[in-house]
């Protein structure tokens, strides 16, 4: 390629910049700036991950458990690819967390703990740019200035996280959950303003506890917007925020008393290492708690990019 290094420089600031999925611990919560923000198509993501979160961490906001303490480590392995698709940029992401810890509860007014350890859901999103994101290769995607970039996605998450249905508490939830959202990535000088807007869709879940009772569960509405400055040195720190309402379950016809409406608050600051590496560091509180999100999360994130 015959780009001036500093161009080429620029070109891997902002490709760094995109962030892969860090699956959160429950669907709504996700907090995830720049993820629409374009990148050249045939760049290939790697990931590895590693976290801890402490609180209310509560699952299955359905369940009748009180005064939830949960002391989780979190492990995080992912991979991901842009290509060309019908001439826009695409990019295909898979996620696949592991967690172990305890989670202690009052149930029926009696305090109990439980042990889990093992695989989260994974996470499989796809994207694709609507506007803004024209698939370019790295030669011609360094000589594009920054813009207004409109994007949708598919987040789908399958039932391979740990669950046994004779556990009130589990790591999976043994349905399928489905997300389509769309989002924006504006640009302003060092400064970029993020928005997405997505819904969360539940198959049901047949063996629910104590094992025969059948779950379902309403839509999830998810907001989330995101204020990224760039700083020297190809470092950026950005402030996240998302607001999520809906999920109410069902067990057996039974309308739980589970309405989530949640905010939680969030700062990201990601560094380089080497030319192709960074390091992204995030963390993340519960600020207004209806039923399930207050809890603290702090995780570091490797990332590497490769042409």
């Amino acid at each position: 390629m015959n780009s001036h290094p500093d161009v080429r420089r620029g070109s891997l600031a902002r490709c760094l910049g995109i962030v892969l999925m860090t699956a959160g611990l429950a669907t709504a919560q996700e907090l995830e700036p720049r993820s629409y923000a374009p990148s050249p198509v045939g760049t290939t993501f790697v990931l590895g991950g590693f976290g801890k979160s402490e609180g209310g961490i509560l699952f299955d906001p359905s369940l009748d458990i009180d005064n939830v303490q949960a002391d989780l480590w979190i492990s995080t392995a992912g991979f991901g690819r842009t290509f060309a698709l019908a001439g826009r940029q695409a990019r295909l992401l898979a996620v696949f967390p592991t967690a172990w810890g305890t989670i202690a509860g009052s149930v029926h007014d009696q305090m109990q703990s439980q042990d889990v350890a093992g695989l989260v859901d994974p996470r499989i999103k796809l994207f694709i740019g609507l506007a803004g994101a024209p698939a370019l290769t790295l030669a011609e995607f360094v000589r594009v200035p920054r813009r207004t970039a409109l994007g949708a996605s598919m987040t789908v998450v399958p039932p391979l996280g740990q669950y046994d249905s004779r556990q009130l508490v589990n790591l999976g939830y043994h349905r399928w959950a489905f997300k389509p959202e769309f989002g924006i990535s504006q640009p302003i000088g060092r400064l970029t303003i993020d928005g997405y807007a997505g819904v969360w869709f539940f198959t049901n879940n047949a063996a629910s506890y104590p094992g025969r009772a059948r779950k379902t569960q309403e839509p999830i509405l998810s907001l989330q917007a995101h204020a990224s400055y760039a700083l020297p040195g190809r470092t950026w720190l950005a402030i996240d925020g998302t607001w999520f309402t809906g999920g109410e379950t069902r067990v057996d016809r039974v309308l739980s008393p589970d309405l989530q409406r949640n905010t939680r608050l969030g700062v990201t600051f990601s560094a380089p290492v080497t030319a192709q590496q960074s390091l992204k560091f995030v963390y993340s509180t519960g600020a207004t708690t209806r039923r399930g999100s207050d809890f603290d999360t702090a995780n570091v994130t490797w990332q590497l990019v490769v042409f």
